[in-house]
């Protein structure tokens, strides 16, 4: 069944302004999101999913009270719960590999809810009116993806591209950067994160390398969080990009310079020397082929398993 809203089908046509102007009620929901205060988040209990990942995890996870991310600008933020279970998936998408990524967090819903009756649940948040259009695209990219499912999934927050975007002194940015989902009542909200957690550095360097695939992060099971392995070629135009002002990153390394988030610059500067210190991560930063193992401690600490 395609996604549904009441439990009536949603028409999406090939232009999101007609989605929106078919399906009005989602700009209530969408201002309802908008208006709250921002919360910090963690690091006690808080699962940060980065760029291209995915994490999922039920109400009974001992550890895991919070899963969230942020500096979303195009990229949109996508919670998925399953109302019976009570289990529920965040992911960051960023327009690689859309359709993959939502059969993912498809995947990952049935197999946490399996045999337990309920709905799915959808919520969306990001994007803007950017001039590049990146944001529209991913935008339909996603809701078509959830369309070809036989699983009905029920949309309930579409705050995306139009309806996140707010104009300052005439320049379009995102209302929302970031979101939180409360695993245990399902309630999600805008957030932010003063800890990320462990490896941020490698794991935006698999992004900035070219791994196309959104990956599942965290096994509800064991409660461990595992990053990698994966490996990149070596770059040889590294120390040129290490070389140029911030201005010159900023503006060739992001989707949207004029919007990034405090902290971009840097972030791009941590991710370029672990990639110039690591240029074969499968044998420095992951020997043996295995990925880091994380516990999390009661404090919010990551603790690597040796």
């Amino acid at each position: 069944m395609p996604l549904l809203h009441s439990d009536v089908k949603l028409a999406i046509a090939g232009s999101l302004d007609q989605f929106f102007k078919d399906h009005e009620h989602y700009k209530d929901s969408s201002q309802t999101l908008k208006d709250q205060t921002i919360r910090s988040v963690g690091p006690e209990g808080l699962l940060y999913v980065n760029q291209r990942e995915i994490a999922g995890t039920t109400p009974e996870d001992g550890v895991i009270k919070y899963l969230g991310t942020e500096d979303a600008t195009t990229c949109h933020i996508l919670v998925l719960r399953h109302s019976g279970s009570g289990a529920v998936v965040l992911s960051h998408f960023d327009g690689t590999n859309t359709e993959e990524g939502v059969k993912v967090v498809m995947t990952l819903i049935k197999e946490l809810s399996q045999g337990i009756e309920g709905r799915m649940e959808l919520h969306l948040a990001g994007g803007f009116c950017d001039d590049r259009h990146m944001s529209v695209k991913l935008s339909l990219d996603i809701l078509n993806a959830f369309s070809t499912f036989e699983e009905n999934v029920h949309l309930l927050t579409a705050c995306i591209t139009d309806l996140n975007n707010v104009k300052k002194n005439g320049v379009d940015f995102p209302v929302i950067y970031g979101l939180a989902v409360d695993v245990k009542t399902g309630d999600i909200f805008q957030a932010n994160f003063p800890e990320k957690g462990p490896d941020m550095d490698i794991r935006s360097a698999r992004n900035f390398t070219g791994g196309h695939e959104l990956v599942n992060i965290y096994d509800h099971k064991t409660n461990l969080m595992t990053i990698g392995p994966f490996s990149y070629e070596p770059l040889s135009y590294l120390d040129f990009w290490m070389k140029q002002p911030d201005d010159f990153l900023l503006q060739n390394l992001s989707t949207s310079p004029e919007q990034e988030p405090p902290g971009f610059i840097q972030h791009i500067k941590e991710t370029l020397a672990v990639m110039k210190k690591h240029p074969r991560p499968k044998q420095t930063v992951f020997p043996g082929n295995k990925g880091h193992e994380y516990k999390k401690e009661q404090n919010g600490s990551w603790t690597l398993l040796k």
